[in-house]
């Protein structure tokens, strides 16, 4: 898919000013070019629309420090904060009703 930009982000905040972040938030791990996350990304966008929740696309690579702070592995990874806390965490969703099940269960939206 050459070209595309499924809107993961090079530049980034840094571990410690995720851990600092009030509220609730979504930290989306992925890859501009990957063809999993390309094919999981109407699904995870059609979850975490009409949530109001705070969502950063971090690209993530080997060594890039964000990624490898929440051990993420495979993507996409929907890692679910609250102040700063991990309260859950999505891997390769294959449907929009697991994100949103995640969520529910992580507290960040009603169930």
């Amino acid at each position: 898919m050459p070209g595309m930009s499924l809107g993961y982000l090079t530049e980034q905040p840094t571990r410690a000013e995720v851990d600092a972040l009030d509220g609730a938030t979504v930290v989306e791990f992925g890859a501009n070019w990957c063809g999993i996350c390309a094919a999981a990304k109407s699904d995870i966008d059609a979850a975490l629309e009409r949530t109001g929740l705070r969502r950063i696309k971090a690209e993530d690579a080997k060594g890039r420090p964000l990624g490898r702070s929440f051990g993420v592995k495979l993507w996409p990874t929907l890692v679910l904060l609250r102040d700063g806390e991990e309260v859950g965490r999505v891997v390769r969703p294959s449907n929009r009703e697991q994100v949103e099940r995640a969520l529910a269960d992580a507290g960040l939206v009603a169930g």
